[in-house]
């Protein structure tokens, strides 16, 4: 494809098209006082409109050298301890994680105009913990796991259809394998930032700042 071809194509297009997206108006004046209220209420409304895959969202960490990173994962709960995803402890995001215990969190609900992001510390949770949350996966998140080795290198297509279909058999057979390196990590946000688009673009950004006395809120340019 001609470099041309790719200009034309992101110049044809537009976001929030009224056909897919509703954006809703959204008043910050009557946000609740912490923002994980209003994180459950935005994501059952996101769930509602048909929004795909809400619970997916972006992480970003710095590895040691302070060299940035993202990728997409998946959110296993929320509530006072903070935000919860998962991964190996030895895979490229948990060693960043261990060199640098903070990150940063974006959902995007494009159905809605939506985002949320999120900054703050993580910790890992108890080992106990972090196989609980893994076995009340799926078969095939276990199977995943068992593989392991996640971000190393692969000579082959081969060499991981091999060792997948060994973890899914282990998987199969005993539920409860442990998979040693499997971490439950838990980011407890500092800032925490609430974006709603308006068709004149003139966007609603609601900040939640952590303080020694609790939240306080703030509007942002948009």
């Amino acid at each position: 494809m001609a470099q041309h071809d790719l200009h034309d194509m992101l110049r044809s297009l537009r976001v929030w098209d009224p056909a897919a997206t509703q954006l809703r108006p959204f008043d910050p004046d009557t946000a609740p006082p912490t923002p994980l209220a209003l994180f459950t209420t935005w994501f059952a409304e996101a769930v509602a409109a048909g929004q795909p895959e809400p619970h997916t969202m972006s992480l970003a960490t710095a590895d040691a050298e302070g060299r940035p990173d993202v990728r997409i994962v998946m959110l296993h709960g929320a509530d006072a301890g903070g935000f919860s995803f998962a991964s190996h402890s030895t895979s490229r995001k948990g060693r960043a994680l261990s060199a640098r215990p903070y990150a940063a969190l974006a959902f995007y609900w494009p159905v809605l105009g939506r985002q949320v992001r999120l900054r703050g510390p993580v910790a890992s949770a108890p080992a106990e913990e972090s196989q609980a949350d893994l076995h009340a996966r799926s078969t095939g998140a276990l199977a995943a796991a068992l593989t392991g080795r996640q971000s190393e290198e692969l000579s082959s297509a081969a060499e991981l259809r091999r060792a997948s279909q060994a973890a899914w058999e282990r998987a199969r057979e005993n539920p409860g394998e442990p998979s040693p390196t499997w971490t439950l990590y838990r980011l407890r946000p500092t800032t925490v930032e609430f974006f709603q688009g308006e068709a004149e673009r003139r966007h609603v950004r609601l900040e939640y700042r952590s303080t020694e006395f609790g939240w306080s809120k703030g509007l942002l340019w948009p």
